[in-house]
């Protein structure tokens, strides 16, 4: 038999596989939900969450979701697959499911847990002081923690007798400092570059959108010193007499420096 002939009766016999795979199917791609009651299919989707195999859970949620989209479980069916997607790391598409749950059915008793749990998928902050540079500043890690924020936010307000309060508002506290704090760090970087009007935007965003935040008095001290860099006396003052009214101890007071080659920031980083 020569070669010739040999690689021919291979390449029919790829082909007549490749042809049995398109007739019957992917044959791991089974529907556990056929056959079932929509009760039925909820009790299967639970038995693997209970296992942890967050996998099987979801490909069982999204035949449900897609089968019983008027079945009085449909709610816990979307609520059940955002959480599985959660645990699989899978948490745009989590979001997008609670986005899609809190659109169709805004009464349900379950909404604080709804925002809750967007609050808790969006709650993350790695890489939010990545090494800054004129090239890259990126605010993408500080949009989801501004995310986060917003959605329990949304939740304290509306629910304040929810079971998930007092996390929530844990979880606020710590965001709304780690907001303030990144947002205070560029503006440093922002002064050093002597770009002083994108410190000051970042200083006053800080006031004005985290007001309990823990870094109140330092976004002051930039705000007065953006200003009085830009020559807006009149608003350094102003923001001076706010600074003196809340923090009258305040070891980062702006003072007039006999030294005229002494930086502006080094009255701060020496408190740091």
């Amino acid at each position: 038999m020569n070669k010739l002939l040999l690689n021919r009766i291979f390449t029919l016999i790829i082909t007549i596989l490749l042809s049995s795979c398109a007739i019957f199917g992917d044959p791991t791609d089974t529907d556990e939900t056929t056959g079932l009651t929509d009760y039925e299919v909820l009790e299967k989707a639970l038995t693997a969450e209970s296992a942890k195999d967050w996998q099987r859970a979801i490909n069982i949620y999204e035949k449900a979701e897609q089968k019983y989209p008027n079945s009085k479980f449909a709610p816990q069916f979307k609520l059940n697959l955002a959480y599985a997607y959660k645990q699989f790391y899978r948490e745009e598409e989590a979001i997008a499911m609670l986005d899609k749950f809190i659109i169709s059915y805004p009464n349900h008793p379950a909404m604080d847990y709804a925002y809750y749990l967007k609050g808790v998928v969006l709650f993350r902050d790695r890489n939010v002081f990545k090494e800054i540079t004129m090239q890259d500043i990126s605010d993408r890690d500080l949009s989801m923690l501004e995310r986060s924020f917003q959605a329990l936010k949304v939740m304290t307000d509306l629910y304040p007798n929810s079971r998930y309060f007092e996390d929530a508002s844990n979880r606020m506290i710590y965001l709304m400092n780690k907001i303030s704090e990144r947002e205070l760090y560029v503006a440093r970087y922002y002064m050093r570059k002597k770009a002083y009007l994108a410190a000051l935007n970042r200083a006053q965003y800080v006031i004005e959108n985290y007001p309990e935040s823990s870094h109140q008095e330092e976004a002051l001290v930039i705000q007065i010193s953006a200003y009085r860099q830009l020559g807006i006396n009149d608003l350094a003052d102003d923001s001076k007499r706010v600074l003196d009214l809340n923090f009258p101890k305040s070891k980062k007071k702006l003072k007039e420096s006999k030294d005229e080659d002494k930086k502006w920031w080094e009255f701060w980083e020496v408190f740091d």
